[in-house]
């Protein structure tokens, strides 16, 4: 078999574009709105871009796939714009970030999908991407081909897809089947179906009999791919035809542009050349010329770029030491590690970014632009702390390194090598390469198995959220039509069937007295948690049993369980049933979540409008609010934000909740939480002319209803990251009982009154600082006393006197003092004090600079004496301390220092 390298490929490629010029030459520009134009032209809506991160529903932390936004679309529920879509999605995939170096792996990406939703299905999809790579990308015929799948025991040979292929220009010589492996797409139940990929053909030789698309030759290049979701596969793995069938056709955008463009490296294309010509000036580099500096070139511009996009995404991700944000430390990271290797600053570092910015996504993601300050200043930031951690690392390293020397071993060790990653964040190939320079080698295979332990403990720690979704994946066998509306925003009470049981990890026709279970209804007054409020509580009754509401969640598939436990009775599936949600705590709740809103829109007041919300939380004993902002508040910030929302519920401002358009919500400028799964129609909450957000929690009528707000702390949780806890209402006053409490208490503690307790202390803490001064002072004279006069008992050790002292009742500080003393009335000795207090032991040794002269090492005799009063210690040449628990050893101690230092005066 004969394997094309990638260089004669290329040769090929371009000697057959210089035959025939056909293919058209596009920039990212062009690329992004031919694509979305060309299914414009074909009935099909913009859907737009969502966020890079997640929301959630899918377990993973980021958009990985163009398709991933719309999955509850592809399962059945109706898009608001219609069901042919189009859009670019941008995505953040680094499940493969060691392979980011070579000319195509990217962290950062952009997909150019389209969707048909149980419209248009293989005929249609056929022929347009047929008229696509042709008509508007220029291929000609003889150079595509596709694949279908080969069929299995499963489900029959996709016959239909090859068909439509052929029909729509594909010569038939050019399709080829191939197994499920390659050619199906499927989770593990839900919608599945047959894929087809398109390839371009290299003009050169087959490199063997079984010569195709998928073979690692290199010969067949992917462009694309659509996939026919016509089955449902069920969780027994037996496979029925779905009643909406989709379409979900896929194509990388980078990948394209560089194939348009006559080149296999992604870093030609407009999207890298400004960036890399950017590295090569401020590097001294030329890109291409050498390969370890091109890889690095390549990772620098690849991890900036995907850093730039997630800070600069809607929710402005900062870096942290969790989730999303630590995969965006991470990058960070990688990029200061090789900008070192080519010699790159900070400033460097940020100017580089900055074109990512101004330049080449500045059409395209207009938001880079509007959050420039914001993302070059975290940027800034991390790189800066990254630098000071890799300074630690390094002096960490040379630790290990010489432990691993003296202990005569060739090697270090799989744990010291992780120790460095995950503590200093120290990548491994630099512990490598600096131990390479030493003449060592690390165990690499260890810091695998050591990097393979920590994820172990980490999938531990999420054995919860897996229990859960189990859980919750029981009700996913009833009938799709069955969903919950919710009805609490208008009433506290509703009656109607039990719909579904849950009894663990199955689904039950009853629960009987003090069964625990969840219940599902069509409709529900219960509040499920989400979007940071706590579900509502409450009792469900029905003629024969009653069940405690103790928790509410919303469950896949738009349905809210009703979790808690029967209190009297049994309750059975179809049993009629009164819902009511307890009043009293529902009410708390709101007033907590609508002082939220207040206190969003007076930190932005006060901080300014890069403020924005992280995370929040409330229930009915507080609320908890988590915002970007760099520094600690001042009280008098606090205060003023305070002041804010108490001003504003005095003002018992209106509170108005408006269903609108989500674009039409984000025209209006309601604030959104990142990270929240929005519907295309949404609830906005505005509380008269001072808060506007997104927002499908519950709240009050108005904000008089709040009563009150008390902030109980402000601290940081993470790096620009701060968190608000406050209360309301009722909280609010039993807050001020306790601190009246806890005041009186201290008031009589200190035989005062509340009022005059300032006073008070104020004068104790005069009298103690007082007290303490003569305290100190009596200690002094009193170390004095029982030192005598030290220097007559100054014993001769060749010429080096040596004044070996022990004391009772003298502190460390006391003794540093008297050393002192002592020091300053000889010119060449060895001052020894060993004090006995309190059970324990003090000691310190200090050494004139002529004695130091002479050999004398007190670091080297508090070595050599601790140890016999029980301690250890250690310091330099002219002055180290030590501590003990073994006074009885001391008289020894002082005996053994003269012998030690005869042996440091005789060298």
């Amino acid at each position: 078999m004969h394997m094309l390298a990638t260089d004669e490929i290329y040769y090929w490629n371009l000697k057959f574009r210089r035959k025939r010029r056909k293919m058209k030459q596009f920039t990212s520009n062009e690329l992004r709105t031919t694509w979305i134009n060309f299914y414009k032209e074909r009935g099909h809506a913009d859907c737009g871009a969502v966020s890079l991160l997640s929301d959630g529903s899918t377990g993973v932390l980021f958009n990985v796939a163009g398709m991933q936004p719309l999955m509850p679309y592809l399962l059945g529920q109706k898009h608001p714009k219609g069901t042919r879509l189009a859009n670019v999605q941008g995505c953040v995939r680094t499940n493969d970030i060691d392979s980011v170096g070579d000319r195509s792996h990217v962290t950062f990406f952009e997909m150019m999908g389209s969707w048909s939703l149980g419209d248009y299905f293989k005929e249609d999809r056929c022929k347009w991407s047929y008229e696509l790579l042709t008509e508007v990308f220029g291929f000609d015929r003889d150079h595509l081909a596709a694949t279908v799948f080969a069929g299995d025991e499963n489900a029959p040979r996709d016959e239909e897809g090859a068909s439509f292929r052929i029909a729509s220009g594909f010569k038939k010589e050019n399709i080829y089947y191939l197994p499920a492996e390659d050619n199906w797409w499927g989770l593990e139940y839900g919608p599945c179906g047959p894929d087809s990929e398109m390839f371009y053909i290299a003009d050169v030789p087959d490199c063997g009999p079984d010569c195709g698309p998928g073979c690692s030759c290199g010969k067949y290049t992917e462009l694309g791919n659509d996939v026919f979701m016509q089955y449902e596969k069920h969780k027994d793995g037996h496979l029925t035809p779905l009643k909406q069938k989709n379409v979900d056709t896929g194509w990388g955008l980078e990948r394209i542009l560089a194939f348009l463009n006559g080149t296999k490296d992604v870093y030609q294309t407009d999207l890298f050349v400004p960036v890399i010509r950017k590295i090569e000036e401020v590097s001294g580099r030329k890109y291409d010329d050498d390969e370890t500096m091109t890889r690095s070139m390549r990772i620098l511009a690849d991890h900036l770029r995907t850093s730039v996009m997630l800070i600069g995404d809607e929710g402005r991700l900062t870096p942290s030491n969790t989730g999303a944000g630590y995969v965006l430390r991470r990058l960070i990271r990688r990029a200061v590690r090789h900008g070192r290797t080519l010699g790159l600053s900070k400033d460097d570092l940020l100017s580089i970014a900055e074109i990512f910015i101004k330049d080449v996504y500045l059409e395209s993601y207009p938001r880079l632009s509007e959050n420039r300050e914001f993302i070059l200043q975290e940027l800034g930031k991390e790189i800066l702390r990254f630098e000071s951690t890799l300074e630690n690392g390094i002096r960490e390293f040379k630790k290990i390194l010489d432990g691993a020397k003296k202990e005569g071993r060739e090697k270090i060790s799989g744990s010291d090598a992780f120790y460095l990653y995950d503590t200093f964040g120290f990548p491994l190939e630099l512990t490598v390469e600096m131990a390479e320079e030493a003449g060592l080698k690390v165990d690499e295979n260890g810091f695998g198995t050591a990097m393979e332990e920590q994820k172990e403990k980490a999938r531990a720690s999420q054995n919860f959220s897996a229990k859960l979704s189990s859980e919750q994946s029981v009700f996913d066998e009833l009938d799709p039509s069955l969903v919950s509306e919710f009805t609490g925003y208008d009433t506290l009470n509703e009656e109607g069937e039990v719909a579904a049981i849950a009894a663990g990890n199955r689904l039950a026709d009853e629960l009987n007295e003090n069964e625990e279970g969840t219940l599902v209804f069509a409709k529900t007054p219960f509040y499920a948690t989400m979007g940071g409020q706590k579900g509502d509580t409450g009792v469900i009754k029905t003629d024969k049993g009653t069940f405690l509401v103790k928790e509410t969640v919303k469950f896949p598939n738009g349905r809210i369980g009703h979790v808690g436990v029967v209190k009297q009775g049994t309750i059975r599936k179809g049993d009629r049933a009164a819902l009511s949600v307890d009043e009293a705590k529902r009410s708390s709740t709101c007033r907590n979540h609508s002082a939220t809103h207040l206190l969003q829109a007076a930190l932005r007041e006060v901080l300014g409008p890069d403020t924005h919300q992280q995370g929040s939380y409330q229930d009915t004993d507080r609320t908890r609010f988590d915002f970007s902002y760099s520094k600690a508040m001042t009280p008098e910030e606090i205060r003023r934000v305070e002041e804010i929302v108490n001003e504003k519920i005095e003002e018992d401002l209106p509170v108005i909740t408006k269903v609108m358009d989500l674009e039409e919500a984000k025209k209006e400028g309601a604030m959104a939480l990142f990270g929240e799964k929005y519907a295309d129609r949404v609830r906005v909450v505005n509380m008269g002319d001072f808060s506007k957000e997104l927002c499908g929690g519950t709240h009050v009528a108005h904000t008089g209803q709040i009563l009150s707000f008390k902030i109980l702390s402000e601290s940081g949780i993470a790096s620009g990251v701060r968190r608000i806890e406050a209360v309301t209402g009722r909280n609010v006053s039993e807050h001020y009982r306790k601190v009246e409490e806890k005041l009186e208490e201290a008031a009589a503690a200190a035989k005062s009154t509340p009022d005059q307790l300032a006073e008070k202390i104020t004068s104790l803490f005069a009298q103690i600082r007082s007290l303490s001064s003569e305290i100190e002072s009596l200690k002094a004279k009193a170390a004095k006393e029982a030192l005598g006069n030290a220097a007559q008992d100054a014993k001769d050790i060749q010429g080096t006197a040596i004044i070996a002292k022990k004391l009772t009742g003298v502190d460390m500080n006391s003794l540093r003092d008297l050393g002192d003393q002592l020091k300053g009335n000889i010119k060449d000795g060895v001052i020894v004090l060993i004090s006995e207090s309190e059970g324990k032991v003090n000691m310190i040794i200090m050494a004139t600079d002529e004695a130091v002269k002479k050999g004398a090492h007190a670091g080297n005799l508090v070595k050599g004496i601790a140890p016999i009063v029980g301690g250890g210690g250690g310091g330099k040449p002219n002055m180290a301390q030590a501590g003990g628990k073994n006074p009885a050893g001391i008289d020894e101690a002082l005996r053994t220092a003269e012998t030690l230092l005869m042996g440091q005066i005789a060298k």
